[in-house]
């Protein structure tokens, strides 16, 4: 019998020592960020800086980015049926994604700050909403449709005594019950329909009055979010034409509602948000606001989860920076630091003040929301046309911004487990969610022919920096005359938002930011002086500066 061979390293296993490699992003602070930190100051919510801490710190944590990450790889499931043949309509989520809804919905990101009289309750919501973006943005769909939801139901004061306690609630509370016998509910809404997508007015579900004042609703519904969510703002066709009403998934006498769901949508990305297609047969329904004004009552949800947009890209934006800002600290090119290299400091410190920007629009967006619904007409009047200008502009910059961070890390941010391309998939959205580039573009003009205290309170913002930087003024005479002309205007309408876009963060990073980064973006930004990528910020600017902002 021979003798065993002493034990010995495999001759191959030094080629499997790890070096050069960044360590994980974890364990830290998000809410430790200047740009945002600051924002959340100036726009009133400075009170409110400990609990963002506190969810800063569960962001950060390796345990909560591992929830994102098995929340996406193990996507929800429908189940239409029972065992035994009930018809259901049920969807299953993995654990991880109901550990991501409690965190956020006990944060307040739902519904809470509406029972919140303080100043600032909305901007700190705004503030804390990005936090929860940047580990995962698909579990806060239901979130922001149920803040969204809460001053459109106000318009029907029956409903909303009793609905809104719950809605505001800070528990998760998830399965179908009975509202009342429940301690939180989130809410969804129906607009689209197959025929008519962004043209509400063609939608065909037809709503029919009952003798005891509910409605009785029957069609079919294109494109749901959060089907198991507990109630829905539903637009359908009443004899007074479209109209809205509330689609609870239980009536309030335990007996499930028609909700049946047709299937889940396969989707580029927001992967652990399932979205369905509803199918409405006799279904329960209450009216909300006026019959036949139901675009008018949905409205005011709209503006608030197109609110929820410009702050998602804002944070998609800001995540997927400080990826390649930690990546290129670590890892070393050609005998240096990537960080040390003069062209990848010009694509981070570009970077970085495209989503200074972004970041410093949607707080101030936050801020003007605060304030109106405190009854500032002229926050109102300024947040009525600077959302639609923010949504489109900081929504279409994400894809861009997200796509060169992920080639900062080369071929490691193409692989899954960087986290890189769950931001990639994930930033077309919210240029889609919520009316489109031209869906926006187009609504800017309305706004300027309807409402002209909006162009008003535009105008007083920007002017706010008048004379503190040479080009901003001349882009904002330019940006004038543009608006004064009427002629082909629906063809110019994306020249004239994007630019407008680009007046608004000038003023808002010349009279905020440092003044280095000031100057970079009226360079790179209003003067014309760059080149189409990230990336071509002309010398002389100040590199350290903007890199001092990162987000870690």
């Amino acid at each position: 019998m021979s003798t065993p061979a002493a034990p010995h390293s495999h001759p191959t296993a030094v080629t499997h020592q790890v070096t050069n490699q960044p360590p994980p992003l974890a364990g830290h602070d998000t809410a430790a960020d200047p740009v945002l930190l600051e924002g959340v100051r100036r726009e009133g919510a400075g009170r409110h800086l400990a609990d963002l801490h506190r969810l800063g710190v569960l962001a950060g944590s390796e345990e909560a980015q591992h929830w994102a990450d098995q929340a996406n790889r193990h996507e929800p499931e429908l189940r239409t049926h029972d065992r035994y043949g009930n018809r259901i309509d049920e969807v299953e989520f993995h654990p991880a994604y109901h550990r991501l809804m409690d965190a956020s919905v006990s944060a307040g990101l739902a519904g809470a700050a509406w029972s919140d009289p303080r100043p600032g309750a909305h901007v700190a919501r705004a503030a804390g909403f990005m936090l929860a973006t940047m580990l995962e943005a698909g579990h806060l769909c239901p979130v922001s449709m149920t803040y969204a939801v809460v001053p459109a139901l106000r318009q029907s004061p029956d409903l909303a005594k009793v609905y809104e306690p719950l809605l505001t609630s800070r528990v998760y509370d998830p399965g179908l019950r009975a509202p009342a016998d429940k301690r939180g509910l989130l809410a969804g809404m129906g607009m689209t329909e197959k025929q008519g997508g962004t043209d509400v007015r063609a939608n065909t579900t037809a709503a029919t009055g009952q003798a005891d004042g509910t409605w009785r609703l029957r069609g079919h519904k294109w494109f749901t979010s959060a089907p198991m969510n507990d109630l829905f703002l539903v637009l359908a066709q009443a004899p007074g034409g479209l109209s809205c009403f509330l689609v609870p998934r239980v009536l309030p006498d335990g007996s499930r509602n028609t909700f049946r769901i047709q299937r889940l949508k396969d989707k580029l990305g927001n992967r652990s948000n399932a979205s369905s297609e509803p199918e409405f047969d006799d279904t329960v329904a209450w009216l909300v606001g006026a019959e036949g004004r139901g675009v008018r009552t949905i409205i005011e949800m709209v503006t608030m989860t197109r609110l929820d947009c410009v702050l998602g890209s804002a944070a998609g934006t800001r995540a997927a920076l400080a990826q390649a800002a930690h990546h290129v600290r670590y890892r070393t090119v050609f005998g240096a630091k990537l960080a040390d290299q003069p062209l990848m400091r010009n694509v981070v410190a570009d970077l970085a003040l495209e989503s200074e920007a972004a970041t410093t629009l949607a707080l101030r967006l936050a801020g003007a929301a605060d304030r109106a619904q405190r009854g500032d007409e002229a926050e109102r009047a300024f947040l009525r046309l600077a959302t639609a200008v923010g949504k489109y502009w900081v929504c279409k910059r994400q894809p861009a911004a997200v796509a060169e961070a992920l080639e900062c890390l080369g071929g490691n941010g193409y692989d899954e487990a960087s986290g890189m391309p769950r931001l990639y998939r994930e930033a077309p959205l919210n240029g889609i969610w919520e009316g489109s580039g031209n869906v926006n573009a187009l609504d800017m003009l309305r706004a300027l022919e309807r409402e002209p205290a909006a162009l008003d309170a535009f105008r007083t913002e920007v002017q706010a920096a008048a004379g503190a930087d040479a080009r901003l003024d001349a882009a904002w005479r330019e940006l004038r005359a543009e608006l004064a002309s009427t002629e082909d205007a629906p063809l110019r309408a994306r020249r004239v938002i994007e630019r407008a876009a680009l007046v608004l963060q000038g003023s808002l990073l010349v009279r905020h930011a440092p003044p280095a980064v000031a100057d970079a973006f009226c360079a790179s930004r209003l003067a014309g002086d760059r080149g189409l990528a990230f990336g071509t910020l002309a010398p002389g600017t100040d590199f350290a500066a903007l890199l001092d902002r990162l987000p870690v």
